[in-house]
C-alpha cells in the first residue's frame, strides 16, 4: 500500500515539474520579449525544482537562449525499487519490542510532537520564560512538564465526553496494519458526526470542556439567624458537569 502510494506521488510530481518545464520552453521560443540569459533561465527552472523536489531526478542544460532536460531514468528506477521499504532502528530487544511495536512506536512520536506543542504555545504557553537563574528555569519547565502530565491523564479519563478515541482497542482493530493509516473506532466515528455521546450528552474539545466546568462555583452561605456560621455549597453541576467528576473521579462533596 505504501509503495503504490509513493509511485503515485511521485508520478505525479514529475508530471508537475515537466508541465512547469514545458511553460519555460515556451517562453523561451515565444516572438514577443522572449526568456534569455543562463541566469534568468536558471532562476526560472531552478524555482521549478525546488517546488516539487524532483532535481535529484533530472538532468538540465542551460545556455543563453534555451535548455535542454531528460528524466535520469536510472536513478528513478532505482528509488522505486525501495517504494514501501524503510528501515526503523532499536537498541530495544527483540523479547521486549517485536518489529510491528518498533513501527508504532515510531509512528507514536506525534503524540510527542503534540506535547511539545501543547506546552509551547496551546494550553500550557512554557514560554516566556521569566527567569534568569538556572535552578529557577528548570523548576518552571518541571512545573510546565507535571502540568501536561496532569492534563494527560485527564484527556484519557475524559475521553467517553470528549472528540478524542476512547476505545483504542476498536480502533486498533480498525487498521489493517501497522503502517496504514490510523483509524477511529465506530463509536468515536459516531460521537462525531453526531456530537452527542451514546447518552444524549455534548461532546467537547479539552479546552471547550474545562471552560464548562469553570462555570462551577463554591458560594459561601450564611443563615440570618446565626451570621456566625458559614459553610460552603457548590453550585449544582449539570449533567455534563457532573458525568465530567464521574470520569475524572472527583467528588464535589469534598
Amino acid at each position: 500500500m505504501l509503495a503504490a502510494e509513493r509511485r503515485r506521488k511521485r508520478a505525479d510530481l514529475l508530471a508537475a515539474t515537466e508541465r512547469d518545464l514545458s511553460r519555460i520552453e515556451l517562453a523561451i521560443e515565444r516572438r514577443r520579449a522572449p526568456l534569455r540569459g543562463t541566469a534568468e533561465i536558471g532562476l526560472r527552472v531552478g524555482a521549478v525544482l525546488d517546488r516539487h523536489k524532483m532535481a535529484k531526478h533530472y538532468e538540465l542544460t542551460i545556455t543563453d537562449a534555451g535548455f535542454v532536460w531528460r528524466r535520469k531514468e536510472e536513478a528513478i528506477a532505482a528509488e522505486a525499487r525501495l517504494d514501501g521499504i524503510y528501515v526503523v532502528r532499536t537498541n530495544m530487544p527483540k523479547e521486549a519490542l517485536t518489529a510491528e511495536q518498533t513501527v508504532g512506536a515510531y509512528k507514536s512520536l506525534s503524540q510527542v510532537e503534540r506535547a511539545f506543542r501543547c506546552l509551547k504555545t496551546i494550553d500550557l504557553e512554557i514560554r516566556p520564560i521569566h527567569h534568569w537563574l538556572a535552578p529557577r528555569v528548570r523548576a518552571h519547565v518541571f512545573l510546565c512538564m507535571l502540568a501536561y502530565y496532569v492534563e494527560f491523564h485527564m484527556r484519557s479519563r475524559l475521553a467517553p465526553i470528549l472528540f478524542d478515541d476512547h476505545d483504542r482497542a476498536a480502533a486498533a482493530a480498525e487498521r489493517q496494519s501497522i503502517v496504514a493509516p490510523a483509524q477511529r473506532s465506530p463509536a468515536t466515528r459516531r460521537k462525531v458526526a453526531t456530537r452527542r455521546t451514546d447518552d444524549g450528552l455534548p461532546v467537547h474539545s479539552f479546552r471547550s470542556l474545562l471552560g464548562d466546568l469553570a462555570t462551577i462555583c463554591v458560594n459561601k452561605v450564611s443563615l440570618p439567624g446565626n451570621q456566625k456560621y458559614r459553610f460552603e455549597l457548590p453550585t449544582t453541576p449539570t449533567p455534563l458537569q457532573a458525568r465530567a467528576f464521574e470520569l475524572l473521579g472527583v467528588d464535589l462533596g469534598t
